[in-house]
C-alpha cells in the first residue's frame, strides 16, 4: 500500500474505502507518511486496542522520533508531556496534572461554555450563510481552553497560527521548526508571568505545584501548557465541525435530534465514533518485537493507530458506516484507551453537548452550501476536520 494511495486529496476527503481495505487486506502494514517517516499502521479494533494498552510500545521513544527535525532546547519543551511519556514519569504528570484538571472542575465551567456559545451564536442570527468552523466551532474551544489557562484573549491567533501548522506536519507542511520555536518561546513568557502574577487559573495551579515537594520540571511545565493548549482546542474545533458536517448530509438523523435533543449525547458519541477528530494515536516506538493480527513488527519500528479505522471496523460495530442514535456499546477508540486515555475527554464533551444544543435550536434548518464531495478535509494523519464548512443557516 504506497503513500499516494494513502495520502492524497482524494484520501483525505474519504479516507474510509481504503481503510476498509486494510482492514480486509493487511490490517497490520508499513506505510511511508508524508513526512517521510516509515510506520507501521494498524487499523483492526481489536489490535488498535492491544495496542494502545500496550506498555511494550513506548511513547517516549515516539516522541522523540517525532521531534528529531527540531533543534533539542525546541523538542524537549515540546515532548516532556503526558502523551510522550511512559510510566514512570507518565504516572507522575498524570497525577500531577489530575489534581488541578478534575471532573468538578470541568462541570463548574458548563455556565461560561453555555455564556460563550450563546455569545457566539448571537452574530450569526439573521444571517443567511455562514462558515461553520470559521464564525463558530474554532472559537468556541479556543476561547474555553484560553480561559481555563489562563492565556490573555489578544494572544489566541497566534498561538492557533502556530498549533495549525504543527499539527499538520504530518502532511509535509513547511514551517514546522520556526512554529514551533515561537510557540516555545511564548509559552516560556506566559510561564514566567504566571510565576510572578499567579491568578486562579489552570496554568498558573501547574505552575505552583513545580514550586511544590513533587513537581514539575521547566521542560515538563511548558510541554504540559503546550499539549493542553493545542490538544484543548483543536480536537474539539473538528469533533464540532464533523459532526455538523454529519448530521447535514443524513437528513434522517437530523431531523430526529432537533425532535429529541435529549438524544444529543449519544449523537455525540456516534460522531466521535465515525468521524474522529484524532485519526491516528500519536506514534509509538516498539522497544521488542509485536504481534498484532498475526503479523510481527520488528523492534525499533514505529507504529501508528489508527483511530478512525478501528471504530469502524465491522467486527465491532455491526452496520459501522451508519449514524445509530440508539447504537449499544458504543466502546469508540476516539479518546484513545488504557493510561493514555485523553485527560480533556469531560470537557471535550461538555462543549460538544452544549454547542449541538445551541446549534440545533438557533438553525434547524441549517444545511449544507455545498455538496457533501465539495468539503475539503483537513490534510494530515493526526487531526481529521473539514477545512471550511459553508453552511446555509
Amino acid at each position: 500500500m504506497t503513500s499516494p494511495l494513502l495520502f492524497t486529496q482524494e484520501f483525505w476527503n474519504d479516507p474510509h474505502p481504503v481503510y476498509a481495505q486494510l482492514r480486509q487486506e493487511a490490517p497490520v502494514h508499513p506505510v511511508t507518511l508524508p513526512n517521510g517517516m516509515e510506520v507501521w499502521l494498524v487499523t483492526r479494533y481489536a489490535d488498535c486496542k492491544a495496542a494502545l494498552a500496550d506498555p511494550r510500545l513506548s511513547k517516549r521513544q515516539g516522541a522523540g522520533d517525532n521531534a528529531r527535525a527540531l533543534a533539542r532546547p525546541v523538542s524537549e519543551p515540546l515532548t516532556r508531556h503526558l502523551l510522550a511519556n511512559d510510566p514512570p514519569d507518565h504516572t507522575r504528570l498524570r497525577r500531577l496534572v489530575s489534581k488541578v484538571f478534575t471532573a468538578r472542575r470541568v462541570e463548574e465551567l458548563r455556565p461560561r461554555v453555555q455564556e460563550l456559545s450563546t455569545a457566539l451564536i448571537a452574530p450569526l442570527r439573521g444571517r443567511q450563510r455562514a462558515e461553520l468552523v470559521e464564525d463558530y466551532a474554532v472559537h468556541l474551544p479556543i476561547q474555553v481552553i484560553c480561559e481555563l489557562l489562563g492565556v490573555p484573549v489578544e494572544d489566541q491567533a497566534d498561538f492557533r497560527r502556530w498549533t495549525s501548522v504543527m499539527v499538520s506536519a504530518s502532511a509535509g507542511r513547511e514551517g514546522v521548526p520556526e512554529a514551533a520555536a515561537a510557540f516555545v518561546g511564548y509559552l516560556l513568557g506566559l510561564i514566567d508571568r504566571k510565576r510572578s502574577a499567579p491568578a486562579g487559573d489552570l496554568l498558573s495551579g501547574l505552575v505552583a505545584l513545580r514550586d511544590e515537594d513533587d513537581r514539575l520540571s521547566e521542560d515538563e511545565l511548558t510541554s504540559m501548557a503546550f499539549l493542553l493548549l493545542l490538544a484543548g482546542h483543536e480536537t474539539t474545533v473538528n469533533l464540532i465541525g464533523n459532526g455538523t458536517y454529519t448530521l447535514l448530509t443524513r437528513p434522517d438523523a437530523h431531523r430526529r435530534l432537533r425532535e429529541e435533543p435529549s438524544l444529543i449525547p449519544a449523537a455525540i458519541e456516534e460522531f466521535l465514533r465515525l468521524e474522529s477528530p484524532v485519526e491516528t494515536a500519536t506514534s509509538r516506538t516498539a522497544m521488542e518485537p509485536v504481534t498484532y493480527g498475526g503479523v510481527t513488527i520488528p523492534a525499533g519500528a514505529m507504529v501508528a493507530i489508527s483511530l478512525l479505522s478501528a471504530d469502524r471496523d465491522p467486527q465491532r460495530f455491526p452496520a459501522p458506516d451508519e449514524f445509530d442514535l440508539s447504537r449499544p456499546d458504543n466502546q469508540h477508540l476516539a479518546f484513545g484507551y488504557g493510561i493514555h486515555y485523553c485527560l480533556g475527554a469531560p470537557l471535550a464533551r461538555l462543549e460538544a453537548q452544549i454547542a449541538f444544543t445551541d446549534l440545533l435550536s438557533a438553525f434547524p434548518d441549517m444545511r449544507l452550501a455545498a455538496e457533501p464531495y465539495e468539503v475539503d478535509w483537513r490534510p494530515g494523519t493526526l487531526i481529521r476536520g473539514p477545512v471550511a464548512l459553508p453552511v446555509l443557516l
